[in-house]
């Protein structure tokens, strides 16, 4: 039913004063000011790479810089143990294990990984046990075969039980050209990878489980009488790399999963198929340095601090702040931060009550009519139901706006 002419503006006469805070704009966010100045010359090819499949990645995004056949299938070979170290760390995140577990060296992990066989392996005693963190270092740094499989037996009970733990928490992070069949990477036509798929794990540990990322930048680890130094060479050749993992066997070549962080910028590289253990430092090495040159991360909006406000109706206030949880990050090409769009994207209408913390949209900031990185907007302050008579009158204007 229409109201009448006449009968809507005396209305609308009559409540102006009430309604004059209800109609607030959404305001629209804007990167942070522009820090000094930085070159915009064009940026020049990635340097020559001796491997099968590369990439660069940027940490924060998932952005890739470069790359050649990184989707291309692969031989993961040692890199695998990142994996492993993922799911070992999202099993103690989930209290499922425990770090000071005291886990078996099985006669079956000595034999297929021990010190009798051609690989790598950790040195820890066949029946004898060892804290699950002290196992994982042992894994992690010197690139234990053994210590890979007893980790994973301790966890799921055997490696085939293990492997498919892998799959799953794989699909998880959206490693959609990977499958695994064992924990250390030894070769086998079904386990396979890619070099995009590594760098998303590397990613993904670094953000979900420091603490275990962490271990990967000890330089040299010692069970009982053997002390093995950390086969990622740039450790020592570049403070701000810190991890990630190598691997290499006769299918796989030599491989190299490499990250640095310099300032509030972290990249991924992987190297995939390399000639030697030197050359897959030194091409990561270069990746990763033309990649600082001619890239650059700027910090966009801090946790906790206001973005914009939005209207909100039926609440005992009228507006909510929105703001990200996490830091909001983007790496672009130098020169171009001033071409970035933030645009904001959430409801028409929000209603209370709406909680603290409660996600209302997303925030995404854009280069080119392309997504460069996205995070949730959420709301940072609660905002309780209002009453009746308050709930009556949104009511109605809701109704009035929509008719």
């Amino acid at each position: 039913m229409k109201v009448p002419a006449l009968a809507r503006a005396a209305v609308v006469a009559a409540a102006a004063t009430l309604v004059a805070g209800l109609a607030l704009a959404q305001t629209t966010p804007q990167p942070a000011p522009l820090p000094a100045a930085s070159d915009s010359l064009p940026v020049p090819p990635p340097p020559q790479i001796a491997g099968t499949a590369w990439i660069l990645m940027d940490a924060e995004s998932g952005n890739v810089l470069a790359g050649e056949n990184y989707d291309q299938r692969v031989e993961p070979a040692s890199i695998t143990k990142v994996m492993t170290s993922y799911v070992i760390a999202a099993e103690m995140a989930a209290g499922k294990v425990k770090g000071d577990d005291q886990v078996m060296m099985t006669e079956n992990a000595w034999r297929v990984g021990g010190a009798g066989t051609d690989g790598s392996y950790s040195g820890f005693e066949v029946n004898k046990t060892a804290p699950l963190l002290e196992m994982e270092k042992g894994m992690v740094v010197q690139s234990g075969n053994d210590a890979a499989i007893a980790l994973a037996e301790h966890v799921a009970g055997s490696t085939d039980a293990f492997a498919a733990l892998m799959n799953q928490y794989a699909a998880r992070i959206g490693m959609t050209g990977s499958h695994f069949v064992n924990p250390h990477g030894l070769s086998d036509p079904n386990h396979f990878s890619t070099a995009h798929d590594l760098a998303r794990l590397g990613r993904a540990l670094i953000h979900d489980y420091p603490v275990a990322y962490s271990y990967n930048k000890i330089k040299e680890f010692t069970v009982g009488p053997i002390t093995q130094p950390n086969r990622n060479l740039l450790l020592w050749r570049d403070p701000s790399v810190d991890g990630i993992k190598t691997g290499h066997h006769s299918g796989a070549g030599y491989c190299l999963m490499a990250s640095a962080k310099r300032g509030d910028q972290r990249l991924i590289s992987v190297v995939m198929g390399s000639t030697s253990e030197n050359q897959r430092a030194v091409d990561s090495q270069a990746l990763l340095n033309w990649g600082f040159r001619f890239f650059e991360t700027h910090r966009l909006y801090d946790p906790g601090k206001a973005i914009a406000k939005q209207k909100v109706w039926k609440g005992a206030t009228d507006q909510v702040e929105l703001g990200v949880a996490e830091p909001l990050l983007v790496t672009v090409q130098r020169g171009k931060y001033n071409q970035l769009k933030p645009m904001m994207d959430v409801p028409k209408t929000l209603v209370a009550p709406i909680a603290k913390g409660q996600k209302i949209g997303t925030i995404k900031v854009m280069l080119d009519g392309k997504v460069v990185s996205q995070r949730p907007l959420v709301a940072l302050n609660a905002v309780e139901q209002g009453g009746f008579f308050k709930r009556l009158w949104d009511e109605f204007w809701m109704w009035w706006e929509s008719d």
